[in-house]
């Protein structure tokens, strides 16, 4: 079984923008998510999925200068992107990371490769609210052409695995079951305004290391409280 997994990065962001290359400790926040990526088992290739448009030459050239593949496709519809990126490879499952999260938990999307194999189903899915940030999607191929195929709606082409949780009758799905010290709802690990890009700063400060465990990450946010609070109070974006 072939599985890949596809970062989706551009430097456009409305509230944070060009966060996925801003420092982040020693790195910066690419580094983070593309080496953490790496630590996946069961993972044939890691690639970033940039846009067309001249602002991302940035990001292309940070892959071309870290030996990072890449690929160049739509903006808006991303659903696209991660397509045409993904027929290159011909994989059986495609693993969504978003570049917006530093500390992607490898741990916990090592687990779900693992499930995956064993269920085969098109769909592996997390019920439990986890923090947000740490949590990655695995879609069968085929399940990602039909979706491609079917799917008009701006929010399905932008979100990619939108259409399969809004229609999941549609498709086989499996349950994860993350650990009980991930289920922290409460706190943000992602990157999308400035007191976010503070927050992980803090912790890749704390840690200095790329790998650090999220179960530790959680453990620090924990223990705490001031640096949890720095973003507590900002509300995620709904899909539209």
């Amino acid at each position: 079984m072939k599985i890949i997994t596809i970062i989706q990065a551009r430097m456009g962001s409305t509230r944070l923008y060009g966060k996925v290359l801003k420092p982040l400790g020693n790195m910066n926040v690419l580094t983070y998510v593309v080496e953490r990526c790496r630590q996946i088992e069961g993972v044939a290739e890691v690639i970033v999925a940039t846009t067309l448009l001249p602002q991302d030459d940035a990001i292309v050239t940070w892959c071309e200068e870290h030996s990072v593949t890449y690929y160049r496709g739509s903006e808006e519809d991303v659903l696209d992107r991660y397509v045409q990126c993904a027929k290159f490879y011909k994989p059986d499952y495609v693993m969504r990371v978003t570049s917006d999260c530093p500390f992607v938990d490898y741990e916990m999307a090592s687990e779900m490769v693992a499930l995956a194999k064993r269920k085969e189903v098109e769909l592996l899915t997390i019920m439990k609210d986890l923090p947000r940030g740490l949590a990655v999607e695995l879609i069968s191929y085929n399940a990602l052409c039909r979706i491609h195929e079917i799917s008009t709606e701006q929010r399905h082409r932008e979100h990619v695995t939108y259409y399969a949780y809004e229609f999941k009758d549609k498709f086989s799905c499996e349950v994860y079951e993350p650990p009980a010290n991930r289920q922290y709802p409460q706190f943000r690990i992602t990157l999308d305004t400035e007191e976010d890009y503070i927050l992980c700063n803090a912790i890749a400060n704390h840690f200095n290391d790329k790998y650090i465990s999220s179960a530790d990450v959680l453990s620090f946010l924990n223990t705490n409280p001031e640096v949890a609070k720095i973003n507590a109070h900002i509300e995620q974006k709904e899909v539209k």
